[in-house]
């Protein structure tokens, strides 16, 4: 049985294609999907029986084997890392509140480093402005 990944796939049009092991393209209409599923994530790895169609190589019998990756999971820091990340920023913040209950806005210096941790942090818990 024959084997690759998804290349892409649409619901609403009804289908999409598969990047097979040896490189081919094959189409993959949506009646070829196992009961019960409607949609697929780019990469999922599956298995499928091949059929030669009049448009060339197609899909029947779909098979998933495995789910695709996680790209977000792939590259989130580790949380023993997060941890000290944010404790200092916890400590930068906790000494700027205080200077401005003391009516003294934070010097540049400390502004600039304020922005570039809490940058930092945002980036790493993927926060949009």
């Amino acid at each position: 049985m024959p084997s690759g990944k998804i290349r892409w796939f649409d619901a609403k049009k009804g289908y999409g294609f598969i990047t097979s092991d040896d490189g081919e393209d094959v189409f993959l209409p949506k009646t070829a999907l196992p009961a019960g599923i409607s949609k697929l994530r780019k990469g999922a790895k599956v298995e499928f029986s091949r059929i030669d169609s009049r448009r060339g190589p197609q899909a029947m019998d779909l098979v998933v084997v495995g789910p695709a990756p996680s790209v977000v999971k792939a590259t989130r820091p580790k949380a023993d890392d997060m941890a000290v990340i944010v404790e200092d920023l916890i400590k930068l913040l906790d000494s700027a509140g205080n200077s401005l209950r003391r009516h003294r806005y934070p010097s540049t210096k400390e502004s600039h480093k304020l922005a570039t941790m809490l940058r930092a942090v945002a980036d790493n818990f993927d926060v949009q402005d």
